[in-house]
């Protein structure tokens, strides 16, 4: 969008004489701004979508788990396996993902 701008103002605002430093200016603006943003972009590491965001999420019990039952985490009602069992209302922990099941734990509450 810099370099688009640049073209624009060169040819059509600025002076004769400044039209290709504006130019030039703006693509090199364009080059430093991409650049930086693919840095700042790879810091983050690669993105984290479906099931393997919900690990180390808390979520609420729906329906009891002895062990089976259903828990509702980010809005969405999943399966899920508590050992510990847990009952409705219950905060718990997703551990780990076994298909369309979920392992949880309870969270313990102070």
């Amino acid at each position: 969008m810099i370099a688009v701008l640049g073209i624009l103002l060169g040819l059509f605002v600025v002076p004769d004489a400044w039209t290709i430093p504006v130019i030039a200016g703006a693509l090199g603006l364009e080059v430093v701004e991409t650049f930086v943003s693919l840095r700042i972009a790879r810091r983050f590491g690669p993105a984290r979508v479906g099931p393997e965001r919900l690990i180390g999420q808390t979520g609420r019990v729906v329906e009891a788990c002895r062990p089976m039952g259903r828990v509702r985490v980010r809005g969405e009602v999943w399966q899920a396996r508590c050992d510990a069992q847990a009952d409705v209302d219950d905060l718990v922990r997703v551990v780990s993902r076994e298909r369309l099941v979920l392992r949880v734990e309870p969270v313990e509450t102070n």
